[in-house]
């Protein structure tokens, strides 16, 4: 029997097979419910109805499909399974697991979730308790940093009939029975719907990433959204890497969604290897990875992205902080595209499906802090990269993004050209998050923190238009306190915007000596404009050697603040040296 109750013998037929696109009539099947095709039952989600045909985008590979084959509904929609197996896991874009799959995946190749055997379940309730949606009924040993909680399903509630003994149980035991329904460690959840909250708050704490030119001049929020759109070599997964390996999150969920295959091998294969700062144990295992490489089924990418939100859903339902890596949207509107193309669908710009702005909008909706239905508090965070064809920051990708993210941190070719990463250009990209955040650092003891930011922002973009002026009359013939500007702008870009992710003391930065090292570069500026008001000539200031400061982002550790100070007092001694007269 299916879902619906309907006799599962196979009645219906495929009539018809277009590349991914699958007609079959008979099938007695709802939008978006989920078909098996084929010998190999593969697994298709109905995208039209027309009469008594329909039509089916299937999830792999369709060669071998042929008219006549059997086509068995399961009578309900594409669902994620959740369980306790996920942290630590490389999946498909339906949530099967990767590992121990051959190397070139072929129809009905992957099976079901690898749910592993027997896990031990502590209790936190007793019979007779009355349990509501979203509650804690107990926990599951899962051997890895991060506490599987088993929480009473959605839409259920009422009193607890029965608890099971604190002990090894298999993913489909029962563990409680709140009223009639019965409870296991495991569940679905269908992936194009949203989970359930009670109310969403209002974001109020940054997600700190480690990296200097997003935690200190375009922060993101917890539970906010970021867009991260460049051309072919600007840097994207780098920084996306980045992200994930340092941000302050509870779980990540990278999604891989249609990148090139040795580019989420070395995803794996780094978060495999990478101590976790906040437990000292491996990173991966609080990350789940989903892979739909550039060669995996069209359609399948094009459902990746929903099931990593979903997953984020379930462990921010459990009180958690999760961020969603997508990897990048662009790819999966470009398996929108070529859906709707064969599915006769009319084009609209660049022949992207009219409904391009509602999928993005969908999607970055997902992501907010929320007072989940067990009355405790989580978010969600999406950042989601764009890659533009010929790097055309106007293509539909971006410019519909942008109408739905709180963040953009746009790539800059001439900067990644320039060796300077993260090659986020400081003229073409924002924050909408800078207010809440800066009264969150103001609450943290450090009021100033917006204030700096305004001022290196007002620095870099005078810099960038004196050196324009400069290409032309060259530096000497510039007015001295233009020339400071420059210098101010080139210790600015060199000290506290670049970051090298190979360099230990440089891959990851606090908050603390981001604010050091800004306030460093800025305090040497302002004394810079001091020296040359009072009579100093400039090439004195500029015969300085201001490369330990600039060199400090390496040379100290992520948290040396006290020795950002010592250089920054080191220098300012020095500029004194060159005033006449000595100044104090």
């Amino acid at each position: 029997m299916t879902a619906r109750g309907i006799d599962s013998t196979p009645a219906a037929r495929i009539t018809r097979v277009s590349g991914p696109l699958v007609q079959v009539d008979g099938a007695d099947a709802a939008m978006h419910d989920v078909l098996e095709l084929g010998p190999h039952r593969s697994p298709g989600e109905v995208v039209a109805v027309r009469g008594p045909a329909v039509t089916v985008q299937a999830y792999e590979y369709t060669g071998g499909l042929r008219p006549g084959d059997a086509a068995v509904p399961l009578g309900r929609p594409l669902a994620a399974p959740l369980g306790p197996w996920l942290l630590g896991g490389l999946f498909d874009g339906l949530l099967r697991p990767l590992a121990g799959g051959p190397v070139w995946l072929t129809a009905g190749s992957l099976g079901a979730p690898a749910q592993g055997a027997t896990r031990r379940f502590t209790p936190r309730v007793a019979k007779g308790d009355t349990a509501v949606p979203g509650g804690i009924l107990g926990t599951v040993a899962t051997g890895g940093p991060i506490e599987f909680r088993v929480l009473v399903p959605p839409h259920v509630s009422g009193t607890v009939r029965q608890v099971a003994a604190p002990g090894e149980y298999g993913p489909d035991d029962v563990l409680v029975t709140v009223g009639t329904a019965p409870v296991t460690m495991t569940t679905s959840w269908p992936v194009r719907t949203p989970r359930p909250y009670t109310d969403r708050r209002a974001a109020d704490a940054p997600l700190l990433t480690g990296q200097r030119v997003v935690d200190a001049f375009f922060p993101i929020a917890k539970g906010g959204t970021a867009a991260v759109p460049g051309g072919f070599g600007t840097g994207k997964t780098l920084l996306l890497q980045q992200i994930a390996k340092w941000c302050d999150a509870h779980v990540i969920v990278y999604v891989g969604c249609g990148e090139r295959g040795n580019e989420m091998a070395d995803v794996v294969g780094e978060l495999s290897t990478l101590e976790d700062p906040r437990t000292g144990g491996r990173l991966l295992d609080r990350t789940v990875v989903i892979a739909n490489t550039s060669n995996m089924p069209m359609m399948a990418r094009e459902a990746s992205i929903y099931t990593g939100v979903t997953v984020a859903e379930f462990y921010r339902d459990m009180g958690y902080d999760a961020v969603v890596i997508a990897d990048s949207t662009s790819r999966w509107a470009e398996a929108l595209r070529e859906f709707a193309s064969r599915s006769g669908t009319p084009p609209a710009e660049e022949g992207y499906p009219a409904d391009l702005a509602s999928a993005l909008a969908a999607f970055y909706e997902r992501a907010g802090v929320v007072r989940t239905l067990g009355g405790g508090s989580g978010s969600v965070t999406i950042v989601g990269a764009v890659s533009p064809p010929g790097g055309d920051m106007t293509e539909p990708v971006v410019a519909n993004t942008e109408r739905f993210v709180r963040c953009r941190w746009t790539l800059d070719r001439d900067l990644a050209y320039a060796r300077h990463y993260p090659a986020v250009s400081w003229s073409a990209s924002f924050s909408r998050d800078t207010g809440l955040v800066g009264a969150d650092y103001a609450r943290r003891g450090d009021p100033g923190w917006d204030a700096r930011r305004a001022r290196a922002l007002d620095v870099l973009a005078d810099a960038d238009r004196i050196a324009a002026l400069a290409d032309l009359v060259g530096t000497g013939g510039l007015p001295t306190h233009e020339r400071m500007t420059l210098l101010a702008g080139r210790l600015l870009r060199d000290g506290v915007l670049q970051q090298n992710a190979l360099v230990a003391n440089d891959a990851y930065c606090t908050a603390v000596k981001s604010a050091a090292l800004l306030d460093a570069v800025l305090t040497v500026c302002d004394r810079c404009h001091a020296l040359v008001d009072a009579g100093t000539g400039p090439a004195s200031i500029e015969a300085i050697d201001f490369g330990p400061l600039a060199r400090a982002r390496e040379t100290l550790g992520p948290a040396d603040a006290g020795g950002v100070a010592r250089l920054r007092d080191s220098i300012l001694a020095q500029l004194n040296a060159a005033a006449p007269g000595r100044m104090a």
